[in-house]
């Protein structure tokens, strides 16, 4: 069996470390690797290729690999190698889903934490050697507020759990309707009652999948039936705002502000008036980092490895159609 071991080159937290491709040939000796680092190279070693594990999966570099039969990928997002012939083939997809929601949701909760608290302006005010005591009077408790999170997958559950614990009130968003409410739940609302829960929420986390259905969910019409006190938070996808309603939403002071470790062009543009606003928080799309982000990646593509080598069912399979 041949398996290419490729990540996407233009992203450095995107690159497998050499010692982990190291791993994988130690752990299967019967089988064959072979480490791309860039699209020329992905499309120039696949062709023999019955396994990918990358993140970045070219139109052109499938169209080169009549004996790929599987693609995995260290990260939870499949959706730019969900390209129409990839669509149209038998090629098993499946992700890492799930390995980072204790992170992601560690830094969905540092930025309730944040923006409550508004610690940014104190962060600007250590910059400027200036005191601001009385400007930060009356900060509110996160105590008691309604956090509503649209998604209620591995990640949003966890934001859940953790609210909760910190005295939250907490609404969600799934597409499942007859299984338990998830714990830390107060109450589970299908999609089509996304306006509820933006009326109700002091603070808004978006932790749902990018889907043809979520793409651009959030625009003018969901900016208008929030609060115009309550805070938007982005750790799942950036493609899920239409950014440019979302400035002119913080413009208009329609909503107070918004955190975001995703945004709709990454790198975000220099140009983007979100850098400079005072109501925005930015974080560069670092909410699932951990320190043992490729240990813990590696190790979950070996396991599906020994399934797939034995004939059993993969972890973590993708529904291609639907987009996670």
């Amino acid at each position: 069996m041949h398996i290419l071991v490729a990540i996407f080159s233009d992203m450095v937290a995107w690159t497998i470390p050499p010692e982990r491709v190291d791993d994988l040939r130690r752990w299967f000796p019967d089988n064959t690797f072979v480490d791309a680092r860039s699209d020329a190279e992905m499309e120039r070693l696949i062709p023999p290729c019955d396994v990918a594990f990358t993140s970045r999966l070219t139109a052109r570099a499938f169209a080169a690999a009549p004996r790929l039969r599987w693609v995995h990928s260290p990260a939870a997002g499949v959706g730019s190698m969900l390209f129409p012939a990839m669509l149209e083939s038998a090629v098993m997809m499946t992700n890492s889903r799930g390995m980072n929601a204790g992170a992601v949701a560690e830094h969905a909760l540092l930025l309730m934490l944040a923006t409550t608290r508004r610690l940014p302006e104190a962060v600007r005010a250590q910059d400027r050697r200036e005191w601001i005591s009385n400007d930060l009077s009356g900060l509110p408790l996160l105590r008691g507020k309604t956090v509503g999170i649209v998604g209620l997958g591995a990640i949003g559950r966890e934001v859940a759990r953790m609210a909760s614990a910190l005295g939250l009130r907490v609404i969600g968003t799934r597409r499942e309707t007859d299984t338990p409410v998830p714990p830390g739940v107060d109450e589970a609302l299908p999609p089509e009652r996304l306006a509820e829960l933006l009326a109700a929420a002091d603070t808004v986390v978006l932790a749902a999948p990018l889907t043809a259905e979520t793409r651009g969910m959030i625009g003018v019409e969901q900016f208008r039936q929030m609060k115009r006190s309550a805070w938007l938070i982005n750790v799942a996808r950036g493609k899920l705002v239409r950014e440019n309603d979302l400035v002119d939403a913080l413009r208009a002071g329609t909503i107070a502000g918004s955190a975001l470790d995703v945004v709709e062009h990454e790198p975000l543009d220099p140009s983007s008036p979100l850098w400079s606003m005072p109501n925005v928080l930015l974080t560069p799309h670092v909410g699932g980092f951990r320190e043992d982000y490729w240990e813990a990646a590696t190790a979950l593509f070996a396991e599906n490895l020994e399934r797939y080598a034995a004939g059993e069912c993969l972890a973590n399979i993708v529904d291609k159609r639907a987009g996670y």
